[in-house]
């Protein structure tokens, strides 16, 4: 059994409503109501949604990208905007972009020194990580010449290269072949067994059933589900299954 302290996101009634101002009169959009939800160390947690259920708004406010309205959100029982906590994450976003006349090393190094790491640690790691993630021997290449797959690996390596305790990712498959896919869930599992939290937000149902501790069902704004592993691993009733049952209810 996991000790509260060992909470690594930890949200408790987080709201947050969205305002577009109009010419005669502003828009108001819910996109978080009353959410409660923790991640606890050494865990790896799926959060599941269709489109605007506010799976986006969720993984900004972990980065203090947008603040909530009300509610309380720890990172490492810190508020999101504290600098120190932010090195201690990994972030792969669901369309990463990176200069094009950019050599992968260069992308590497760019990120490793905002997370605080001399030159002479970039250069140790930088060859193992691009490894790791099926990039070896390509530390040298501009991000032009990288397929879309090769550029979400790239995403994965600049996550990586700080060795982050949490790992937060959206939509970390994407634009993957088969192959890519297999590689990279093996290393989620490998980097989780060797401690790291991972939180990952992602339409594929059948990734999040293979690796994930708990899955979080979010429909308008709210939890609405917390699916445990045995649930769909020990009855006849699978993962996506129980999703669509949840977001179709009235």
């Amino acid at each position: 059994m996991m000790m509260k302290n060992d909470s690594v996101i930890s949200f408790k009634d987080v709201s947050k409503t969205y305002k577009k101002h109009g010419f005669l009169k502003s828009q108001s959009k819910k996109a978080l109501s009353n959410v409660n939800f923790d991640v606890y160390s050494r865990e790896i947690v799926g959060i599941l949604g269709l489109n605007g259920a506010g799976k986006t708004t969720i993984i900004k406010s972990i980065f203090a990208i947008i603040r909530p309205d009300s509610g309380e959100i720890k990172i490492f029982g810190e508020s999101p905007a504290n600098e120190e906590n932010r090195s201690k994450i990994g972030y792969i976003p669901e369309l990463p972009y990176f200069q094009p006349q950019s050599k992968a090393i260069d992308v590497l190094s760019y990120y490793a020194c905002l997370s605080g790491l001399s030159k002479e640690e970039i250069y140790q790691r930088a060859a193992l990580i691009l490894s790791r993630v099926g990039l070896k021997g390509r530390e040298f290449l501009k991000c032009f010449e990288f397929s879309k797959g090769m550029l979400q690996r790239l995403a994965f390596a600049q996550a990586l290269i700080h060795d982050p305790a949490l790992v937060v990712m959206d939509e970390p498959v994407s634009g993957l072949d088969p192959i890519a896919v297999k590689d990279l869930r093996d290393l989620i599992v490998e980097l989780n067994r060797a401690g790291k939290t991972f939180f990952l937000s992602s339409h594929s149902i059948s990734e999040l059933e293979k690796i994930c501790d708990r899955v979080l069902i979010v429909k308008n704004g709210s939890i609405v589900r917390e699916v445990l592993r045995k649930e769909w691993e020990n009855s006849s009733t699978d993962l996506e299954e129980i999703f669509v049952k949840e977001v179709k209810d009235a």
